[in-house]
């Protein structure tokens, strides 16, 4: 397995590639936004770990362009520990957010599991009402509209459609959408809901994405 690390503190980048090296892993390490830019468009990688705040490119850039490229996981590891500093990695599509300081044991298990995650089933279309979703072409459609959704959006109304009619909690959505688990004061599945709704709900008739108080959210015809 590859790994790339973007990360411009040379002690933390050591640290990285020599834990993860003994871990028996391949590791690359590069020191900056434009080296990380350039290894992400020359070479494949089994998982990709950037820092935020890097010289010449940032990370949030960086992430763009793996995305453009497929579905490679990408872990940001960075002192950036707001909660909108979360959303907006998770909503431009990455996998995990681990804050420094960090636990390497943490990091090594969540290295795991963004490796051993196996390629999802895109073979499934879905129907409710007039709003379909195609998982194999990854296209959404209400009535005769198009909607375009990031990834993490994509994730969460798949998720939601597959469970058509169930009642689905705050902390079921964040640890099948994003793998992670979120302390139960968080809003990042409230600010990914609202931001699913205004594409998929706010400008058609038929609301479809409910909110169940005090238990979570479900998609359906009728809450």
């Amino acid at each position: 397995m590859r790994i790339l690390i973007v990360e411009d503190e040379s002690k933390t980048a050591d640290y990285l590639q020599k834990g993860l090296r003994e871990s028996g892993y391949v590791v690359e390490v590069a020191g900056n936004g434009f080296d990380g830019r350039y290894m992400i468009e020359e070479f494949e990688f089994d998982l990709v770990i950037l820092d935020v705040m890097l010289p010449g490119i940032d990370g949030w850039e960086l992430l763009k362009l793996v995305r453009s490229k497929g579905a490679t996981p990408v872990m940001f590891l960075t002192a950036r520990d707001s909660v909108e500093d979360r959303v907006k990695g998770l909503e431009l599509g990455a996998d995990d957010y681990l804050v420094k300081p960090f636990s390497y044991a943490e990091l090594l298990a969540r290295v795991r599991t963004l490796l051993r995650r196996g390629p999802p089933r895109d073979t499934e279309t879905f129907l409710v009402a007039d709003l379909q979703v195609d998982v194999l072409r990854r296209r959404v459609t209400r009535q005769t509209d198009r909607i375009v959704l990031t990834n993490k959006e994509f994730a969460l109304l798949h998720l939601l459609i597959s469970r058509v009619d169930e009642v689905l909690s705050r902390s079921y959505i964040a640890s099948h959408v994003w793998q992670m688990n979120f302390d139960s004061d968080t809003n990042v599945v409230d600010v990914a809901v609202r931001r699913l709704r205004a594409k998929v709900d706010d400008p058609y008739a038929l609301k479809l994405i409910h909110t169940v108080r005090g238990m979570g959210y479900v998609l359906g015809e009728a809450p």
